[in-house]
């Protein structure tokens, strides 16, 4: 599981640009040694969206190369590799003390028409219908192991309301699925292109976690060696980052000390908005205490 962080997410997407292709970006002030990775996912896409006109992104694929310091802000170099008549790509490289700790492609398509077809969103409570951070705080948590108390009382930018959080106090072996409810605290501006890089943000939240669930253990554990490995991302449809989207989570497979998981992520309304992948260490690590 990686850091949150509890700055604007306006603020966090807001990059300066050094040349056209060069952009800078910053970490909010934390306590946490290493740069979230949903961060550098959303800027890095917001850069690559900056340097294409008229489209939006479809896909992005990604790979965390090295541990990022947030005292340091981070250069994004994007590298217009193609522009067609539908589809255009970019590659960014995101660079710290000149070295490459996050390497990304984006592909980007002009809007048409096609085929479709969707899998239909779980029956899972909707958000209204579940504890919010108060009521979470003062009724649920303080039955949690420490380590799910802080993480969930943390300030963050995102919005978050578990649909199956009773499997942190519970424990055991369950089936690896987990639903998250979850958007932006803040309303945000009519930007398509921003919209898309806050959920890139949010889906690096907890998707390594459901890799654990089918093991009765979690990233909170400290015998787990955890960190996000890569990353991917499809765009479907059209939606608002800062109305409730639903992460449907799922793991169909762990092994050599990493775990594969996957996201489905729909509005309230039911509409499949993007899809995630990614790939995470989960070592075990029974020398720690």
């Amino acid at each position: 599981m990686s850091q949150q962080i509890s700055a604007s997410l306006t603020a966090i997407l807001d990059l300066e640009r050094l040349e056209s292709n060069l952009f800078r970006g910053r970490s909010p002030k934390s306590t946490w040694p290493r740069v979230f990775g949903g961060q550098v996912i959303a800027q890095s896409l917001y850069a690559a969206c900056k340097t294409v006109e008229g489209r939006q992104p479809h896909s992005l694929h990604a790979y965390f190369l090295l541990p990022g310091d947030p005292e340091q802000p981070i250069v994004y170099e994007v590298d217009r590799l193609r522009d067609g008549r539908s589809f255009t790509t970019r590659r960014v490289l995101a660079i710290q003390k000149g070295e490459a700790i996050f390497a990304m492609s984006a592909s980007f398509q002009v809007d048409e028409p096609g085929y479709e077809h969707q899998m239909p969103m779980p029956k899972v409570p909707m958000p209204e219908e579940l504890p919010d951070r108060e009521e979470m705080a003062s009724s649920i948590l303080p039955h949690m192991p420490d380590a799910v108390q802080a993480y969930y009382q943390r300030k963050r930018p995102i919005e978050i309301r578990p649909v199956e959080l009773e499997r942190y106090r519970t424990g055991g072996k369950m089936e690896p699925k987990f639903n998250v409810w979850i958007r932006a605290m803040e309303p945000l501006p009519d930007e398509p292109a921003l919209h898309r890089s806050v959920l890139a943000y949010a889906s690096d939240l907890m998707l390594l976690d459901s890799s654990l669930i089918a093991h009765g253990t979690t990233v909170f554990d400290q015998k787990i060696q955890g960190a996000s490995l890569d990353h991917a991302l499809w765009f479907h449809r059209p939606f608002r980052a800062d109305d409730w989207l639903l992460y449907a989570q799922d793991s169909p497979s762990t092994s050599g000390a990493r775990g594969f998981s996957r996201g489905l992520v729909f509005d309230r309304q039911g509409n499949l908005v993007a899809s995630v992948a990614q790939e995470g260490l989960i070592r075990p690590r029974p020398d720690r205490a």
